[in-house]
């Protein structure tokens, strides 16, 4: 499973330079020849590549720290045994008999509607460090939900289940 970090990495290394390259080279061309249209005041052209400029700006500092914080992970600091970042579990929803699966990923990543949740998420902080055969009431904003962990797979593969 380190391959999963490092393919996360070589991801967001990809999408950095070709981010990079757009911010550095086709931006500043594209707000040259907006400029070149004359009267930027009423300039739909210079003010949509300025707009663009600064979003990927924005995105090229968000990719920098989220590869900061990948670079800082090590599996060393990853239990084998417990839910941690990477960890894909099924819980069984006591109340419905409903089974769920959820992947803990980076906050950046988040997708609830794909089970993608963050540890910081209210489900997140509630099976953070738990394990297989353990049973967790989760606080959420519509009340309380309670779960239990039928199957883990931790980021270093190692696959545990009831």
């Amino acid at each position: 499973m380190e391959n999963s970090i490092d393919e996360k990495k070589k991801q967001l290394k990809e999408e950095l330079e070709t981010l990079r390259v757009e911010y550095k080279v086709e931006l500043p061309k594209r707000i040259a020849e907006a400029r070149a249209y004359g009267d930027l005041r009423e300039n739909a052209e210079y003010d949509a590549a300025r707009e663009r400029q600064a979003f990927v700006k924005a995105r090229i500092d968000q990719i920098s720290h989220q590869m900061s914080q990948l670079n800082d992970l090590s599996m060393s600091s990853i239990e084998e045994s417990k839910i941690g970042y990477g960890s894909i579990i099924t819980v069984l929803e006591k109340e419905t008999n409903a089974r769920v699966e959820f992947t803990f990923v980076h906050p950046n990543e988040v997708n609830p509607s794909e089970g993608k949740i963050s540890l910081s998420s209210p489900i997140g902080m509630a099976l953070q460090n738990k394990t297989v055969g353990e049973e967790v009431v989760v606080n959420i904003p519509a009340g309380k939900k309670r779960y239990y962990i039928e199957k883990l797979t931790t980021l270093h593969g190692k696959t545990m289940s009831v």
